[in-house]
């Protein structure tokens, strides 16, 4: 594989992963900017912005566009996140430049009135269907409640109320401040000619206009709240947890991975044989998140309201334990395995290694191989978990249940 990179006069960076023994090829922009860029009067703006793109631009409507992909074979998508927005698609490598060419135009949509205008009801039911899911409603929440005000919990989706005060010109706004070019990063993997791609960007993003994007980058305590919210239609408590981890640019954030993959993987962590195994709760599972200037651990437990007390007590033991006596060799291989698994056989298609290639540069402006990763991960011993355990108290959480009404007489 041979890594290729091109910055645009504008700042747009073109990055680019070539193999050539690879049957597809994929390609994706990937936009730094999300929910945390946002203000609580736009709040959700971000992911309105990802539902607009696919509305079309002043050449294509919105069937021409879909059209477009289909008849390519193209599988393509979006996703809008807390801090980035990714456009992407895997395609046959013979349609590439055609798909590239394709998110090009579209990363200057129409942004038409009567395009927002329908599409506030779309984004209003898709924030009703996700209160309708617990799970979600609960990290949703409590991540709000960790944030306590700063603009890492701010809502992917937003609320009624955002939604309903966004006009079209703040949406434009922000667009035009957050999708600047020198804001942008374009990823390709797979199979693909280098040269053919870098034309095809630099006369398509080109003229794109560079603007001031910036974006806070503290490190944050959490507020260490506990909060418990009552809905009548709930038979299960719903239990998420957050805690301070590193942030996306440090290099112990493998050791964080492996420590969240310890405690509270979905099977043979000390969740699952002290919670699940045990019938405390019915899903118990802790992931660490990597986050620009911060992290988290983040916890999800579901569970009958009559077992909650005794849930978070052994919750509360498996994390003192933890301070106490560490995690042994044998976890650590474990969490290894595992997650070197999922890491080779993610990578094994351009698709996932497109995601790997656009965020590690998002993030640390850094190329990684596959084998930096891998490295990366063998190279964690126990006194590196150890020592995170030690500055990073998994015990000192923030903490949101939702759950049915309890009788209080």
């Amino acid at each position: 594989m041979e890594f290729k990179k091109k910055i645009l006069s504008n700042g747009l960076c073109l990055i680019g992963e070539v193999n050539k023994s690879a049957k597809s090829a994929a390609v994706g922009f990937f936009v730094k900017t999300g929910a945390r860029d946002e203000t609580l009067q736009i709040n959700g703006v971000s992911h309105f912005l990802e539902h607009m793109l696919f509305k079309g631009t002043e050449k294509l409507n919105a069937f021409e566009v879909s059209e477009a992909f289909d008849k390519r074979g193209a599988e393509f998508n979006a996703a809008t996140g807390e801090e980035y927005t990714i456009f992407y698609a895997k395609v046959l490598p013979e349609y590439l430049v055609e798909i590239t060419e394709l998110w090009i135009e579209l990363m200057r949509p129409a942004l038409r009135d009567e395009d927002f205008n329908i599409e506030k009801n779309v984004i209003k039911e898709e924030i009703a269907m996700y209160k309708d899911l617990p799970s979600f409603d609960v990290m949703d929440r409590c991540r709000n409640l960790y944030f306590d005000g700063h603009p890492c919990g701010n809502s992917i989706l937003g609320s009624n109320e955002s939604i309903d005060g966004l006009t079209a010109k703040q949406m434009r706004d922000y667009f035009t401040n957050r999708y600047a070019p020198n804001n942008i990063v374009l990823a390709c993997a797979g199979n693909f000619d280098w040269s053919q791609i870098s034309s095809v960007v630099e006369a398509g993003c080109g003229k794109w206009q560079k603007q001031d994007t910036g974006r806070e980058l503290e490190d944050f305590p959490g507020s260490r709240k506990t909060e418990r919210i009552e809905k009548t239609n709930l038979a299960r408590e719903h239990i998420c947890l957050m805690s301070p981890g590193v942030s996306a640019q440090d290099a112990r954030r493998f050791a964080a991975i492996l420590l969240g993959i310890v405690v509270g993987d979905d099977v043979g962590s000390r969740f699952f044989w002290e919670l699940v195994d045990k019938a405390l709760a019915e899903a118990a599972s802790m992931q660490f998140g990597a986050m620009d200037g911060t992290g988290v651990f983040q916890s999800y437990i579901r569970c009958s309201s009559e077992k909650g007390t005794k849930v978070l007590d052994t919750i509360k033991d498996i994390f003192e334990s933890l301070s106490k006596d560490g995690i042994s060799e044998e976890e650590l291989q474990k969490a290894k395995n595992k997650t070197l698994s999922a890491l080779v056989i993610k990578n094994e298609l351009p698709m996932g290694r497109l995601l790997d290639l656009g965020l590690n540069w998002t993030y640390l402006e850094e190329y990684r191989t596959i084998e930096d990763d891998i490295n990366s991960i063998k190279g964690v011993t126990t006194d590196d978990v150890h020592s995170l355990i030690e500055q990073f108290d998994l015990g000192e959480f923030t903490q949101l249940s939702i759950g049915p009404e309890q009788n209080s007489g």
